[in-house]
């Protein structure tokens, strides 16, 4: 709708999403090309009362460990639900461990369930 200073932008949300703020950034702004595979009916998202939303993890991609100030990180590969391949995000294996320990098969190779 209108530009805000130098580096934000004001933009015309549906009427569903009123209650979030309108203002954003630029860095946050890419162009689009339309897609009906990215539709998602409202009704689908459960918001929380501060507007934020559980993601579900879906599936183990990859596994990998990552050396930061000597000490090494265990990292996951993760999918999530309503979201594509192209959108997976590297995670921290404990952190998914402790908030989906049910993906994660108990007493066996971890690194040979996903291959």
């Amino acid at each position: 709708m209108e530009r805000i200073g130098h580096v934000a932008y004001r933009l015309r949300l549906l009427a569903e999403l009123e209650k979030i703020h309108d203002v954003f950034h630029v860095s946050m702004l890419r162009k689009y090309k339309s897609d009906p595979s990215h539709v998602m009916p409202i009704e689908e998202i459960e918001l929380n009362p501060d507007l934020s939303y559980g993601e579900e993890l879906v599936k183990v991609l990859d596994v990998s460990s990552k050396v930061l100030c000597g000490k090494t990180i265990e990292l996951v590969k993760v999918l999530w639900r309503h979201r594509g391949v192209e959108e997976a995000t590297w995670e921290s294996k404990a952190d998914m461990l402790r908030q989906f320990p049910h993906l994660f098969p108990s007493g066996k190779n971890f690194e040979d369930e996903i291959s």
